[in-house]
């Protein structure tokens, strides 16, 4: 089974550390993973979007996704097409208050998840991407919550390793924003 998330936002919010810490969570675990990153020159505010692909075997998809399985919408900037490209019964993790929920198709599944606030309120303040990747993960059970963790630790540059535990509280907070069925 093969699964493409597509994340989209804004350059500072941490798309691109997010889509790898799931694509290195999952190789961690054993599976398989493809990145593709698409973001502007700026280093805030300009377009940022990644793909991502996590498969149990060899991957047949390209991170090129011309459909995808599910999607974060972290900012509603840059975020046309992203919608159009979901499959119907598609999974959608929208950051409010900045993405309106009310704004996607009714054959999706849309999961709206205030990730400043919930970031805020573990003291992680900039970690809202991790967040929606807490939330995200949590809904699909792409990986095992510790491995997003671990991969987190692991690609965290030496000059943001003092914010490990702040964003391993937002990953936590992001799951317990969402409920799942068992």
């Amino acid at each position: 089974m093969e699964r493409e998330l597509v994340v989209s936002g804004v350059g500072g919010q941490g798309i691109q550390l997010l889509a790898k810490t799931l694509a290195l969570a999952a190789t961690r675990e054993g599976r398989y993973a493809m990145l593709a990153a698409d973001y502007g020159g700026e280093m805030r505010g300009g377009p940022s979007k990644a793909a991502v692909v996590v498969g149990d075997a060899p991957l047949q998809a390209l991170p090129i996704l011309p459909s995808a399985w599910s999607a974060i919408f972290a900012h509603h900037r840059f975020a046309e097409g992203v919608q159009d490209r979901l499959r119907p019964g598609g999974i959608v993790v929208a950051n409010t208050p900045l993405v309106d929920p009310s704004g996607f198709r009714p054959d999706l599944r849309v999961f709206a998840v205030d990730a400043m606030t919930a970031a805020k309120a573990v003291e992680a303040p900039q970690a809202s991407g991790f967040v929606l990747l807490g939330a995200y993960n949590a809904l699909t059970r792409m990986v095992e919550p510790a491995a997003l963790v671990a991969a987190m630790e692991e690609l965290l540059p030496p000059y943001r390793r003092q914010h490990a535990e702040s964003n391993a509280r937002a990953i936590a907070a992001g799951a317990a924003t969402v409920e799942v069925s068992a």
